[in-house]
Parts: structure tokens; C-alpha cells; sequence
């Protein structure tokens, strides 16, 4: 790879840099990450709103007090889809970024399944905190519910975020992995992994696109995740050479 591209945001050749996000907060308002998840996994078992909103209240009877902020490491960062009252990076502890959910629907199919980013244990992890006011709570939170909590695999946290002087401000609802999950996917080798994210796509779009624009925005908030931006230089290079047949 070239120096010069090196520095660049890994892209894959066929993706189209201008494309804005499928899930808007007002396509979340329609329930249509639901319904578009339906069709790359038919017969996948979905939680129903009713199944969501009980797990969100039972989750919001542990708030802590304060204000109520999002932890979000992934495609949090470069499309929140929530009305946001306020954002910092922060960092928090005894967890870390990584590619281990299976993503049989939006990233991927149940035939060729993608992977989405998790909190994993152990570490460390850098990302973006966002403040939602307490009158938007109502709204916000169900979206939030919908889209992350739409396939399983994630367990709801509050964690403690961190400043740049590792001082805290606030605890956070974040994502953090269901390891005992059948979509855990953090076992998976290398090979597997970058052929997952160079292959696979679904209705939200693909895994290799939705890995590069994490790693761009990342940089765009001052924040580099070496690891991640390895594995996107890596993705890019098997998309360049057609090491794999992509999804169609």
C-alpha cells in the first residue's frame, strides 16, 4: 500500500462515499430497522416492541443518578440517529472495541454473516459520550432499543466515563457483548474475521463499510484505534485484490 494511501480512510472500491446512513432516527420511527432485518434473515427469531420496551424499563429501573449519557464505540459515532444534547470523547475501562457479533440481518445475511463491533472484556476503550435530555428520554430511548437491541447478543452496562484527564463525569448506558450469545463472534480467527468484513452486506449496508466509517470517524474526533485501522488497511487490500467473492 502506498504511503499516501496509507494515511487515507480505507475504502471499498464499490461503496459510495456520499451515501448517507439507512437508519435515520426517522426511519427508526417507522420500525423499519425491524422490517429490513427481516429480509436477510426470514426466519430469525426478532424481539417483538412489546419484548423491547419491557427490557428498557427493567434496564432504566437500575439508572444511576445523573444525567443519563450513551457510550458509543461503533456506528454510535458517525450516525447517533437520537436527538443529542451533548457529546465528548471518553474513555472507559475493563472494556474494549472488537468485531465480535455475528450479524446475520443489517450487516449481513443469514447466509453470509457479517460482523458488528462490540464491547468485549478486558482493556480499555476510547469513543464518544452523548448527553440526552431528560425530556427526550421518552423518544430516544425505544430508538436506541429498536436498533441495538434488535438481533441479541448485546447486554445493556452502565459504565463510568472518563475524560481526557481520566477524571469521571458520568455514567453511561452502553453495549457491552453477551459472550455465552449464539451470535459471539469473538472467537473467530483472523482470516475468518477479514473475510467477513470484506464479503459480507445486508439491508443497512455492508461490513466493510460500516468498519471503514468507524475508523474514519474515530479519526475524525482525534481518537486512532490502531488495531481497527489494521484491520481495515487489511480489508481494503482483500477488496483491491478480489481475495474473495463479494455479497451481491
Amino acid at each position: 500500500m502506498s504511503a499516501a494511501r496509507a494515511d487515507s480512510r480505507p475504502r471499498r472500491p464499490d461503496t459510495d462515499e456520499t451515501a448517507a446512513p439507512v437508519l435515520t432516527r426517522a426511519f427508526l420511527e417507522t420500525g423499519g430497522a425491524v422490517a429490513l432485518a427481516r429480509r436477510d434473515d426470514p426466519d430469525g427469531s426478532f424481539p417483538s416492541e412489546v419484548t423491547r420496551a419491557a427490557s428498557l424499563d427493567a434496564f432504566l429501573k437500575r439508572r444511576p443518578p445523573g444525567d443519563l449519557w450513551v457510550f458509543g464505540y461503533g456506528s454510535l459515532i458517525w450516525n447517533p440517529a437520537m436527538k443529542i444534547a451533548e457529546s465528548r470523547v471518553a474513555t472507559v475501562t475493563g472494556w474494549h472495541r472488537a468485531f465480535c457479533l455475528s450479524m446475520t440481518a443489517g450487516r449481513g445475511t443469514a447466509a453470509r454473516p457479517g460482523l458488528a463491533l462490540g464491547l468485549d472484556r478486558g482493556g480499555t476503550c476510547r469513543g464518544i459520550a452523548f448527553r440526552l435530555s431528560e425530556s427526550d428520554l421518552a423518544s430516544e430511548l425505544p430508538l436506541l432499543w429498536q436498533r441495538e437491541m434488535l438481533l441479541g447478543g448485546y447486554v445493556p452496562q452502565w459504565v463510568e466515563v472518563l475524560d481526557g484527564d481520566d477524571a469521571a463525569f458520568g455514567q453511561a448506558l452502553t453495549f457491552t457483548i453477551d459472550q455465552n450469545h449464539r451470535h459471539y463472534a469473538g472467537k473467530l480467527s483472523q482470516r475468518a474475521r477479514l473475510e467477513r468484513l470484506a464479503t459480507a452486506a445486508g439491508s443497512w449496508g455492508s461490513a466493510a463499510d460500516y468498519l471503514f466509517r468507524t475508523v474514519e470517524a474515530l479519526r475524525g474526533h482525534g481518537i486512532r484505534d490502531m488495531a481497527l485501522e489494521e484491520t481495515g488497511k487489511l480489508v481494503e487490500a482483500a477488496l483491491l485484490l478480489s481475495i474473495w467473492p463479494q455479497a451481491a
